[in-house]
């Protein structure tokens, strides 16, 4: 019998950078509480290959809360896989680009609101986010360029 190796393989997830900064604390806090922070979330992905295809996607997310004009909090996280790719050469970059990022953002959604909520902030639920359109976006930008 045959040992067929899975198509995508998550060999290992991990946390390479996680930074949380409150400024103004506890100060900030008051604020926050009269009204809601302003949050501006930016998401980013890029992939590099490790060995024969074995690759490591990092998938980080920054987010910024204001409140009355004063910086609330700063959040960023670098959430990365290595993974293993058994399928043509052809399409490992955007299966790189936007299956494995849709596979780890849930983990990575779930670090972010644990740490907010864990900082003493309001508890924020980051949306989905559609990792094809982010993939479009960042290659026309490049064909732009």
């Amino acid at each position: 019998m045959e040992d067929k190796k899975p198509a995508i393989l998550i060999n290992s997830q991990y946390i390479k950078d996680l930074s949380m900064e409150i400024p103004h604390a506890p100060l900030i806090f008051k604020k926050l509480n009269e009204n809601g922070p302003k949050i501006s979330v930016e998401v980013n992905v890029e992939s590099q290959p490790l060995e024969e295809n074995v690759y490591n996607v990092l998938l980080s997310v920054a987010i910024n809360g204001d409140a009355k004009e004063e910086k609330a909090f700063i959040l960023e996280l670098s959430y990365g896989a290595v993974v293993s790719l058994n399928i043509p050469k052809e399409h490992h970059e955007a299966v790189l680009m936007v299956e494995i990022p849709h596979m780890i953002y849930p983990f990575a959604r779930q670090i972010v609101a644990n740490t907010l909520t864990n900082a003493g902030l309001p508890a924020l639920m980051l949306n989905p986010i559609d990792f094809l359109a982010l993939y479009n976006a960042k290659k026309n930008k490049a064909a732009a360029n």
